[in-house]
């Protein structure tokens, strides 16, 4: 396929839909990323999140509108368990209750999306997002379905199921690789393909990779495996006096994770730096970026860290991870959960200047495979080919 359609030189109608259109996390990132790329390419965009988030992002001025549905979070209801029949009064009210207001937010939805001119585009972000764009009409649009994470990850949760259920009738369901695509097509989503992030940002200064400090960047919850990281860097830390563990993010493990820096002896060499408004500095400040997440989809942090010329070192979680880093070329890769050997590649790095300077200078060139200009080019040719 080549070229854009005489649509897309005018600009397309395109909708994002979100749990929430500010909450924190990279699926937020991306979604406004997007949304400013194709902006940017004439394309008139919306960004629609369905509630209000517990702990919202600045996002600053944007240059397109957003619309959140509920203004509180509706109804939560247990999971349907035990014979048909068997809930109580009160959880049938819920119930009730909640399949109303969801009614009603869709017919919202419905008003936007018919408002839009041919050939609009509505991409859902998360799976939980679905269920109110399925309630709309969404006749005459395209409907793209997109898991952010991996497929093996995804099968932990309780999204696997939903995905199946919700993403089986959508135009086209996007996972971030080849790999989880064909995965998700065995599980009889033939309706899958895959489309990578983009590269966030691409610094015109890279890290002078002099400072003695490895860098992390993500949430401090339980899937991006901070705890791992602790046990990895008691490990460390020893045989590197000098070198400090950095840690940017903020969540609800911080209190756990700190008492356990505490317990492992790791206070002086650990500093706690919250969550940071300005990632390329938080990177700059660095000589190697470590990825210790349980799981992933296609990592925009580690993509950060690479175009600033880090070398990293990361959990083999994903293959979206595999996809990014080339295993002994731009960065080292340990086995999933495997403490001890993602040790040893922060080791290697830590101690060879010359091997962490080479690798981080390879890191930002390969890393560029993934421009925005690539990456949105590719999603309007998906456009232009779902609408033949």
């Amino acid at each position: 396929m080549s070229g854009y359609s005489e649509r897309d030189e005018c600009g397309r109608d395109i909708f994002f839909v979100s749990n929430s259109v500010d909450e924190l996390g990279g699926v937020t990132s991306w979604s406004h990323q997007m949304a400013r790329l194709f902006t940017e390419r004439g394309h008139r965009v919306q960004v629609i999140g369905i509630t209000e988030p517990a702990v919202a992002q600045e996002l600053g001025e944007l240059p397109y509108p957003t619309t959140t549905l509920y203004d509180v979070h509706p109804p939560r209801v247990a999971a349907a368990a035990g014979l048909k029949g068997r809930l109580g009064v009160a959880e049938r009210r819920l119930r009730a209750a909640r399949a109303a207001g969801m009614r009603e937010q869709a017919a919202k939805l419905t008003a936007l999306f018919r408002a839009a001119r041919p050939g609009a585009v509505v991409i859902v972000t998360q799976v939980w997002a679905m269920e109110w764009v399925e309630l709309a009409d969404t006749t005459g649009l395209m409907v793209i379905g997109m898991s952010h994470e991996s497929f093996l990850f995804s099968k932990s949760t309780s999204r696997f199921q939903r995905v199946l259920l919700h993403y089986r009738d959508v135009d086209r369901m996007l996972a971030l690789t080849r790999e989880d695509a064909d995965l998700w097509i065995g599980q009889g989503l033939n309706n899958a393909s895959f489309m990578p992030n983009p590269l966030p940002f691409m610094p015109e200064v890279p890290s002078p990779r002099t400072e003695k400090a490895v860098v992390s960047v993500g949430r401090l919850t339980d899937q991006k495996g901070i705890d791992m990281l602790l046990d990895t860097w008691a490990e460390v830390a020893p045989r590197h006096p000098g070198w400090t563990l950095r840690i940017y993010g903020s969540g609800e493990d911080e209190e756990m994770l700190r008492k356990q820096c505490t317990s492992l002896g790791l206070d002086d060499s650990v500093e706690w730096r919250g969550r940071t408004g300005d990632v390329p500095a938080a990177l700059r400040s660095g000589s190697v970026f470590v990825l210790s997440s349980r799981g992933e989809g296609f990592p925009l942090a580690l993509m950060e860290a690479m175009a600033s010329g880090l070398a990293c070192a990361a959990f083999d979680c994903a293959p979206g991870v595999r996809e990014i880093v080339h295993d002994g070329e731009d960065g080292l890769l340990a086995g999933l959960g495997n403490t001890g050997e993602l040790a040893r590649r922060l080791d290697t790095l830590m101690s060879d200047k010359e091997l962490r300077d080479a690798m981080g200078e390879a890191a930002r060139v390969n890393i560029q495979r993934y421009t925005t200009e690539e990456v949105v080019r590719r999603w309007e040719e998906l456009f232009l080919f779902l609408e033949r």
